[in-house]
């Protein structure tokens, strides 16, 4: 009976390693683009990352409101992720 529960198990275990390593390279470019935002006061946290290609990120401190901050989110943030990881990517922000 244990058998067909550890197939499963091991089924799983390639997508969340795929889920995983696709969110690790995620925040490694936004670690790249990060900076850049800071020196204006602001910050972005990755919220989620779906390697189907929609990734949610919050704007923090002074990008919160910011009229520039969808220039941001498509012209730099998407941009950048869709150059790196394929045209698929769709970015997303959440409050």
């Amino acid at each position: 009976m244990n058998e067909p529960h550890a197939a499963a198990s091991a089924s799983d275990s390639p997508s969340n390693d795929g889920v995983t390593a696709f969110r690790r390279e995620v925040e490694r470019l936004l670690g790249l683009i990060r900076p850049a935002v800071q020196e204006d006061g602001g910050d972005i946290e990755l919220v989620s990352a779906d390697p189907s290609g929609l990734v949610t990120i919050r704007f923090l401190g002074a990008c919160v409101g910011c009229p520039s901050s969808g220039m941001t989110l498509h012209h730099g943030i998407e941009r950048t992720l869709r150059t790196k990881l394929g045209p698929q990517i769709r970015v997303e922000a959440v409050p």
